[in-house]
């Protein structure tokens, strides 16, 4: 199966997981409670992506958090700091994102996806943009990638590219994965 089909067949079973209205941040903010104080990045979920907001609540009380920015097409992705309740101006392709804040560096990534697999394999929205940025952190430092997303998102046959950054765990509504690639 090709990208095109495996993320248009990723994103029906995501809509059908999104529209039961399972998804909680629960598992995630049992990881990230052993990780307190480490900065870390989230994101804003947008249409039918889990939500990890709560648990980015909960690690702001001891840490920095970002999010990220899109800075243009083919470049990493940047980072700026969030806390509960700041106030959020439209970015790039849509996404959310702090109207004030500082350049950030996470050394974990909460991820959002389209689909992912057992070994740490992830299928993104196409741009690139996590697979670039995970590189260049991780280069920098040991940088713990983090997929956040349905169960139903799971897809063992996905076709991935000698580019594509690997997932260091999953987490989802029923637990977490932890890669076994």
């Amino acid at each position: 199966m090709d990208k095109s089909a495996a993320r248009k067949a990723a994103f029906a079973r995501r809509k059908d997981a999104h529209a039961l209205g399972h998804g909680n941040s629960g598992y995630l903010s049992e990881v990230l409670a052993g990780y307190r104080g480490v900065p870390l990045s989230g994101y804003m979920a947008m249409r039918t992506e889990i939500d990890p907001i709560a648990a980015m609540e909960e690690a702001a009380a001891h840490g920095p958090v970002g999010v990220p920015v899109i800075m243009g097409k083919g470049q990493p992705l940047t980072f700026r700091t969030w806390e509960p309740g700041c106030s959020l101006i439209t970015g790039e392709f849509g996404a959310m994102i702090p109207e004030t804040g500082v350049e950030m560096t996470p050394e974990i990534v909460i991820v959002p996806l389209v689909a992912f697999d057992r070994s740490g394999g992830r299928l993104g929205y196409g741009g690139g943009f996590y697979d670039r940025t995970l590189q260049q952190l991780r280069a920098a430092r040991p940088t713990l990638a983090i997929g956040f997303a349905y169960a139903a998102q799971e897809d063992p046959n996905l076709p991935l590219e000698p580019t594509d950054q690997p997932l260091d765990l999953v987490v989802t509504e029923h637990g977490v994965i932890t890669s076994d690639g």
